[in-house]
């Protein structure tokens, strides 16, 4: 392993992460990886790696580390005003560091995470098949769990392309409204009547529950039926489920594998990588959208960005 950078200030929260564990949901494997996974792989294929390759995901406020030898890194996700010893460094283009050299993140003002990807990739602790921190249960990144001043980030020395700049036609949109496609979930129709239009036709806050598991959405409540307790079924990331008390609750990478209430919608793959930047206080539109809409997109996103994401990318 080559040592690659000391970690000064581990910012608020900042795990090591890839594109996750994916198939593994019938075992109870959360999927886990990056939230914004867009971001993650077209700052890794700006630094000439894989998209799947592991890069930090730095949450609201980020780090500072010092590069113990000299790398290639590339910044992506929500702009934390990264310095690289004081002088301004701009998203999603590649930068070489000297060994000694300081690179500083500060707090995003808007979007909630930010990603740093290194050419090579970084060093994790791999667990079926992915290097992606699964806090809740302390597997893979870095001994399970966020990093903290006085660790070590090591190469993984994964092999590489020739570094490239992405336009800025390419750079996700980040603000403080989101509008996300979605279709009615399984038990839509134990809402009552009326409440799915209003669901679709409203606006929705963000709320203080916000992390990798899943967003709480603020507004006004919605009403469910009376109907038999549903026994625990299948939920994703981008599921939206709808507890007794009415106040929707969006599923993001860290969730569950299974849950017992309502799923009124699903967020279609091509939109999800947007909902792992919402922050507390955003606000947040749902558009309903058919299946074939739903793949339509996902074909169209995919065409847009070129060679930049695998085929398949928004599955």
């Amino acid at each position: 392993m080559t040592a690659l950078a000391d970690i000064l200030s581990p910012g608020l929260l900042t795990t090591i992460q890839d594109l996750g564990r994916s198939g593994l949901r019938h075992l109870g494997v959360p999927l886990s990886g990056a939230a914004d996974f867009v971001s993650l792989a077209l700052a890794n294929a700006a630094a000439g790696n894989a998209p799947n390759a592991e890069g930090l995901e730095c949450t609201l406020k980020g780090p500072a580390l010092r590069f113990a030898a000299s790398a290639t890194f590339v910044l992506g996700g929500a702009d934390m005003k990264p310095q690289l010893n004081g002088k301004p460094l701009s998203l999603y283009k590649p930068f070489e560091a000297k060994a000694g050299d300081e690179l500083v993140l500060g707090s995003a003002q808007t979007g909630a995470r930010a990603y740093i990807a290194f050419a090579g990739g970084l060093q994790g602790d791999e667990f079926l098949g992915s290097s992606s921190t699964y806090l809740p249960a302390s597997l893979g990144g870095h001994q399970g769990r966020a990093l903290k001043a006085g660790d070590k980030l090591f190469s993984a020395s994964l092999p590489t392309t020739s570094p490239r700049n992405i336009p800025a036609s390419l750079h996700p949109a980040i603000a403080h409204d989101f509008f996300l496609r979605a279709l009615p979930g399984p038990e839509a129709d134990q809402l009552r009547d009326g409440d799915l239009t209003r669901f679709f036709a409203r606006g929705w806050s963000v709320g203080r529950r916000a992390d990798r598991m899943g967003v709480q959405l603020d507004g006004e409540k919605l009403s469910l039926a009376d109907a038999p307790s549903m026994a625990s079924s299948p939920v994703f990331p981008g599921t939206v489920q709808c507890p007794p008390d009415g106040a929707p609750f969006l599923l993001l990478c860290d969730a569950q594998t299974v849950g017992g209430y309502p799923r009124i919608a699903q967020v279609i793959a091509a939109d999800l990588h947007l909902a792992g930047q919402m922050r507390p206080g955003d606000r947040v539109w749902f558009q309903e959208i058919s299946a074939k809409g739903a793949r339509d997109t996902a074909l169209q996103k995919a065409s847009f960005y070129g060679d930049l994401l695998p085929l398949g990318f928004f599955r």
